[in-house]
């Protein structure tokens, strides 16, 4: 999704960044998918280096297990937003937008980090139900949640979303069917946004993790060994640096992780 590829070459040391201490002070952030994998290292990095984190995800338990580290490491306290994408309207999102305006009065970043993998299978087999299931929680749940949002990170001196994609979002994969898809859309909604938007305080970028040991990976790769894999954690500097002004600068550009 870069402009250029010079563009993303300059980015290079993303992969690299050492944030300071303090890089994300003050800065109100909302986490999908809080709960587990790259969501929760997410959000606990974000609330390390200063942020008050907005824990958005399914499963309340996982939610305040993840409140309980942070709180527990010194961060700032964080908040919980129990929300299923699936089954989630426009006025949930509406409701939710409100509620955060009403109590931090703007946000400053957006990790769009929930996603649905579905079933891996032929296209010729993929089912209406799977694939409309994919498309809601990937693209349509993440296009509702940005918009309800976009007063709120307009608030912000220096708002920054970050949307997830994968290397099928780039080239497609044979039996990746939907959720290959809906990385692409992910890709072109996060191209449109930030177009739209260049100029201005709000910055949209895209992260690719890769290969990555986490629970969606391991059931798309069941007999992988996953000690070859990356942790959550090796990915977190460019999590951390398309967060923190130092990235002020960058828009439209879709970065690797590893």
């Amino acid at each position: 999704m870069h402009k250029s590829n010079q563009k993303v070459g300059n980015m290079q040391n993303h992969q690299k960044y050492k944030p300071q201490a303090n890089a994300l002070a003050n800065k109100i952030i909302l986490v999908t998918g809080a709960g587990d994998g790259i969501g929760r290292e997410a959000a606990l990095n974000y609330a390390k280096y200063g942020a008050t984190v907005i824990l958005l995800g399914r499963t309340v338990a996982k939610l305040e297990a993840v409140y309980d580290d942070i709180v527990a490491a010194g961060g700032a306290e964080p908040a919980i937003i129990p929300l299923d994408m699936k089954g989630a309207t426009e006025n949930h999102y509406r409701d939710m937008a409100a509620t955060i305006v009403d109590q931090f009065g703007r946000l400053d970043g957006l990790l769009h980090n929930a996603s649905m993998l579905g079933i891996l299978s032929p296209f010729g087999h993929v089912d209406l139900p799977t694939w409309n299931d994919v498309m809601h929680v990937n693209v349509t749940a993440q296009f509702m949640m940005t918009k309800a949002l976009l007063p709120a990170l307009l608030n912000s001196n220096a708002a920054s979303v970050i949307f997830t994609s994968s290397g099928v979002g780039r080239k497609g994969r044979a039996h990746w069917g939907p959720y290959a898809v809906s990385k692409f859309a992910t890709e072109g909604m996060a191209q449109v946004l930030a177009d739209e938007y260049e100029g201005t305080n709000l910055r949209v970028n895209v992260i690719n993790p890769g290969a990555t040991r986490t629970k969606m990976r391991s059931r798309a790769y069941p007999a992988e060994d996953v000690n070859l894999l990356k942790t959550p954690a090796d990915l977190m500097p460019t999590y951390l640096y398309l967060m923190a002004d130092d990235s002020q600068p960058v828009t439209g550009a879709s970065l690797n992780a590893q």
